[in-house]
């Protein structure tokens, strides 16, 4: 005890000890305690900082719908027929041009004229060479009956008699192709007015005024009844999913949707590309014009899809990602493959169930990892 007591009354004052046993024994003491307390004031540390999320999210689940299965093709708008309008008189001056380009015409519109004066003068050459084919019919004619006439005399040999029935057989035969040639000029003249095979719109003029025709030459172009067509270039595997009366969404140059249908489907396809046309009949007054190549979508059968918000979806480094937040709120980076489009939703082919949460909006600002505060969407609450 006496090896305490002084070392007791040190710890309490500041009073010097002045056995020099006492002192080293103390000293001992205090070395030993400082070497045992050590560890264990080193072993308590300041409470670690709680981490704190780095953004408030909403949170959204896949959603299954049925969506109409579509498939995409690109392709040019042409006529669905247009007419060639061509001279078919040879010649003769081009007096008048009636339509341009654009300009809605009715079958049998008066388009252009051509000048009729030589035209009119050769059918009436003709309509004199027809009088006198007529008489020189007639002629010979009388010639047979009086030849008969004499045969029952015998006053004509039978060879005299078999000329003047032979002669009436070219006769006729005259005639007939005096006539023949009598329609064709009628025919010219009514060729001297070009008139519209169809209703239709005027795609295409190469008449000009004071040209002289040749027979043959292109005057106009006429979209047959104003129809265009989408010619789409369809993959030779896509072309059996395809059948006449499937709906299409062709996508105007201005973003809008112009619906048609399918008319036929070509029975084959292009040896170099190995891809076929579907023809598709496009409304009246689309807007569309022939040469226009634009995109469109046919619609097939409904079809399961697993779908997000577009919103959800996160585009980094060209691949398309969905931010997953697990039951601790912890973010998890998730690569997926996306598929049809609609109604601001997009599908997802995989990595994914419809128990998943994902971030709704904002995953762009987050990164694998991080935690996030979830909060609900109005009137709804929190998962």
């Amino acid at each position: 005890m006496n090896a305490v007591s002084p070392f007791m009354f040190c710890l309490g004052c500041n009073r010097s000890v002045s056995n020099p046993t006492v002192s080293r024994t103390a000293a001992v003491f205090l070395a030993a305690m400082a070497v045992t307390l050590l560890p264990a004031c080193k072993g308590k540390s300041a409470p670690a900082a709680e981490a704190k999320p780095v953004l408030s999210v909403e949170l959204v689940s896949p959603l299954p719908q049925a969506w109409p299965d579509e498939l995409t093709a690109s392709g040019e708008v042409a006529p669905w027929q247009e007419a060639i309008i061509g001279a078919e008189v040879g010649g003769v001056r081009l007096d008048e041009v009636l339509v341009d380009v654009g300009a809605h015409v009715r079958k049998g519109q008066l388009l252009a004229r051509y000048s009729d004066d030589v035209l009119r003068a050769n059918l009436l050459r003709q309509d004199a060479a027809v009088a006198e084919a007529e008489a020189n019919l007639a002629k010979a004619a009388a010639d047979v009956v009086r030849a008969d006439k004499l045969a029952e005399t015998n006053a004509l040999s039978a060879q005299a008699i078999m000329a003047y029935h032979t002669q009436e057989k070219v006769s006729g035969a005259l005639l007939a192709s005096a006539k023949a040639q009598q329609k064709v000029q009628a025919a010219q003249l009514r060729y001297a007015r070009v008139v519209a095979p169809d209703d239709g719109v005027i795609s295409s003029r190469s008449a000009t005024v004071g040209a002289v025709g040749s027979v043959g030459g292109e005057l106009f172009r006429l979209v047959r009844q104003s129809r265009l067509e989408w010619r789409a270039q369809v993959s030779a595997a896509a072309m059996a999913r395809l059948k006449p009366g499937i709906t299409v969404n062709v996508m105007a140059l201005d973003g809008s949707r112009i619906t048609g249908k399918v008319r036929q489907v070509a029975p084959t396809v292009d040896a170099n590309t190995r891809n076929g046309f579907v023809y598709v009949d496009l409304p009246a007054g689309s807007g569309l014009s022939a040469g226009m190549f634009v995109t469109g979508r046919f619609e097939l059968a409904n079809r399961d899809a697993l779908t997000v918000p577009e919103s959800a979806v996160v585009l980094r480094d060209g691949n398309r990602y969905l931010m997953k937040v697990d039951t601790q709120n912890r973010v998890h980076e998730v690569k997926v493959n996306t598929g049809r489009r609609g109604n601001n939703a997009i599908e997802i082919l995989d990595s994914v169930a419809a128990t998943d949460r994902f971030i709704n909006s904002g995953g762009a600002f987050v990164a694998d990892g991080d935690l996030v505060s979830v909060v609900a969407p109005a009137g709804k609450p929190a998962p």
